[in-house]
Parts: C-alpha cells; structure tokens; sequence
C-alpha cells in the first residue's frame, strides 16, 4: 500500500468541500443530466457533437455543484433545524459562508467560459437565464410554497441551452421537453420535500409538500402523467418509433412503482421514490438513442 502522504486536516477539508458540492451524491446530476442529453440527442438528430456532449456533461456536473454551493449558504441557518441536513459543513461551521460563495461563483465563470469559447452566441445569451435562475431557487422557500417549480425551470434550462448550442436555432419540440421536464422535477422534488416535511413545519420552510399536503401522491401522479403525455407528444412532432415509446413506457412503469414506494409517505420511502427518477430519465434516454440509431 501506498503511504498516506496527505496531512489529516487537509484530507477532512476537502471532505468537507466534497460534502457541500455534493460529489459523494451523484443523483442530482443524473436527474440533470438525462434531459440535457435528450435534448442534445433530439436537436443532433441522433449524432450531437462530441464537443457539445463534453461541455455540457462537464457544465450539468459544475453548476449542479454550484447550484449546491449557494443552496447551503441560503439554508446554513437553518439546516440546524433539519435532521437530514443539520451536520452539513456550512452550517456545522467546518466551511464559512464566503467559501460557499466563492465556490458557487467559481463553477459559475468555468461554465461560462465554456459556453464562451466553445459554442455560439444564442448559448451565450441564454447561459445568463441559468446563473440567475441557479442563483435565486435556494431564497424561493422563503417566499413561496413552490420554490420545487424554481428548480424546475433551473434543471430545465440546460434544455434549451444544449438544443441552441447543437442546432443555433429553438423550436416548439424544445419547449415541450422544457415543460415536461420542469412538470417532472417538480414531482421528483416534491417526494424529496415529502422525507423533510415534518421538519420544514416546524422551522418555517415552505414547499410543495406542505402546500399539497394529503394531496400529495395524488398531484404528483397528475404530474408525472402529464410528463408522459408531453413526451409522447414530442415522439409525435419527431417522427421517434417504437423504441422511444418503450422508453416512455419505462418511465411510466417507474412512476406507478414511486407511487407504490411512498404510499405511506414514511422518510425512507419517499426518498427511494426520489432516487428511483434517475432510471426514469435514463429510460427515455436509452429509447430516445436507440431509436434515433435505427432510424
């Protein structure tokens, strides 16, 4: 084996910083990834640029982090209060607040650069709608019952901003996966709020779980069906066949088994319902190549 030549302290601050940009826990970049790729698949018609595929898996990886920065320094007040989120470093106190800040702004100017140097002017322009809406989702549970529908339109931008940088043009076929999208992270996002619901009461923090309360399961069914029927309608208006339906009909059987991993709304459940979206988006994304491979 070979000896441990980093000092302890720095081995537990980079820890630490791993912890507050949450790269020991992948999901929220799948869950961001998978739309971005269907619509770089969609808007390449099958064969996207590598370069684009590179920047933006690479930008879906930095400003999710980024996106988990300032997240912690909106809530390091009170993560306290929460019991998933009480021994997080910001609001431990094991990273101070400028750091956060500093993070956040770092990933945002190395994503930017990105879309800069490496794709067009459209890109560009609407690169300026993702830092804001990045930026301004964490504050939204102060003031809103909905701050999952902020992070809806956060986690969907990257849809129109891939399908501009692929084909430097946008269409209806990008808005529709930018609404089924932004429909879908709201029900996946909801079943988050559902594990935090008794603590959020108690502290103040608004979001759809509260608001939807013993309507729940049954807004986010309405929600999720919906995303079906606007993907089937993208399937439509592009011509996609069979293996893009199974693909759906994946995503649709994932659905019902969420349903069935929350139907007693305990913590545990809620979140593997939670966890259970990234095969969903991942089965729409296998139908969508596979598809547009065929044909």
């Amino acid at each position: 084996m070979l000896p441990n030549v980093m000092p302890d302290s720095i081995q537990t601050r980079l820890s630490d910083y791993a912890r507050l940009l949450r790269i020991d826990r992948p999901i929220g970049s799948l869950l961001l990834l998978w739309p971005t790729y269907w619509a770089l698949w969609l808007a390449g018609d099958g064969s996207p640029d590598i370069g684009n595929i590179v920047i933006f898996t690479l930008g879906v990886f930095f400003m999710r982090a980024a996106g988990c920065a300032i997240n912690d320094f909106a809530d390091r007040d009170w993560d306290r209060h929460v019991k998933r989120t009480k021994d997080r470093p910001l609001t431990a106190g094991r990273i101070k607040a400028w750091e956060a800040v500093a993070l956040f702004a770092g990933l945002c100017l190395i994503s930017f650069l990105m879309v800069v140097l490496f794709t067009n002017t459209l890109t560009l322009y609407l690169s300026f709608g993702g830092a804001l809406l990045a930026f301004i989702y964490p504050f939204m549970k102060r003031y809103t019952h909905l701050p999952q529908l902020f992070l809806g339109a956060a986690f969907s931008w990257a849809i129109p901003m891939a399908w501009a940088a692929q084909a430097n043009e946008l269409s209806q076929v990008t808005w529709l996966l930018f609404t089924a999208n932004v429909l879908w992270t709201v029900a996946y996002d909801t079943f988050y709020a559902m594990v935090d619901r008794d603590d959020d009461l108690k502290v103040g923090i608004k979001s759809t779980a509260i608001l939807f309360g013993d309507a729940d399961r049954a807004i986010i069914g309405i929600l999720q069906a919906l995303v079906v029927i606007i993907l089937i309608m993208v399937g439509s208006r592009t011509g996609l066949g069979t293996f893009y339906y199974l693909g759906l009909a994946g995503m649709a059987s994932l659905f019902v088994f969420q349903q069935y991993l929350a139907r007693d709304r305990k913590r545990e459940g809620c979140f593997k319902a939670f966890l259970n979206n990234n095969w969903a988006g991942f089965s729409v994304f296998a139908g969508l190549v596979i598809d547009l491979m065929i044909h």
